[in-house]
């Protein structure tokens, strides 16, 4: 799950940014309101992590243009306003959640996995498909009932594509590249059902023969879609 940070405070920021990471986050830290709306504008975010006291602009303000604008990336305020009117006018404006500093940061990690929940319309806390299990807040993986272990950045990319089926992932949202959101991978309707692991177009049985092929091919794996009109190969980095 990609998140922003927007957070002026530099041991805040990047206390959270370093703790989010070790949770499994990939966290992009800005530290003004303007560049808050720069970056939600121009780069696929999953939930912004929004404090309200910014420069340039305040984030109540930043939170209401998203909002005009008919963004729906999710946001969760993280802030020193600790007014209930200051959280009514935060939840009212658009926020998903309100977070008082000082929080505990396993606490923000699962308010973050509860709101990416309910933006994706999912009511349980694992994610299921066709046999595969995950669990974002252990890391867990198991497939028709037998634990499965994966790399960090493996689970990373399992979680990204079964989160979002039907869609296509730029790199930055869990990284796998496509030519372009016109190109064919997305003509061919790239689906979580139908992606298996290949490396130079021989499909990976598992985890082991994965980080085999993965290490004498420079870590360079790449996602075999196969459609019945397509074979599209992604390459992916496993570093």
């Amino acid at each position: 799950m990609r998140i922003l940070l927007v957070e002026d405070d530099a041991m805040v920021g990047d206390a959270v940014r370093t703790g989010l990471r070790r949770e499994g986050f990939q966290v992009d830290w800005v530290r003004d309101g303007q560049a808050a709306e720069t970056a939600a504008a121009t780069e696929p975010f999953d939930l912004m992590l929004l404090d309200l006291g910014l420069p340039k602009k305040d984030g109540l303000a930043v939170l209401r243009a998203l909002r005009a604008k008919k963004m729906s990336l999710p946001v969760l305020i993280v802030t020193a306003r600790d007014a209930v009117a200051e959280r009514i006018a935060g939840l009212d404006a658009g926020a998903d959640d309100y977070v008082v500093k000082p929080f505990d940061l396993l606490e923000l990690a699962a308010r973050i996995r509860a709101v990416a929940r309910r933006h994706q319309g999912r009511p349980e806390p694992v994610i299921r498909h066709r046999g595969l299990v995950l669990d974002p807040a252990t890391r867990e993986a198991s497939f028709n009932g037998a634990p499965v272990t994966f790399l960090a950045k493996e689970f990373a990319l399992l979680e990204a594509l079964l989160s979002r089926p039907g869609a296509v992932l730029s790199r930055a949202q869990g990284g796998v590249v496509v030519e372009s959101a016109g190109g064919p991978a997305a003509k061919a309707g790239i689906q979580a059902g139908d992606v298996i692991l290949a490396i130079n177009g021989t499909p990976v049985s598992g985890v082991a023969q994965l980080r085999e092929l993965s290490a004498k091919a420079g870590k360079t794996v790449a996602l075999l879609v196969q459609r019945e009109d397509a074979k599209i190969f992604v390459p992916v980095e496993l570093g």
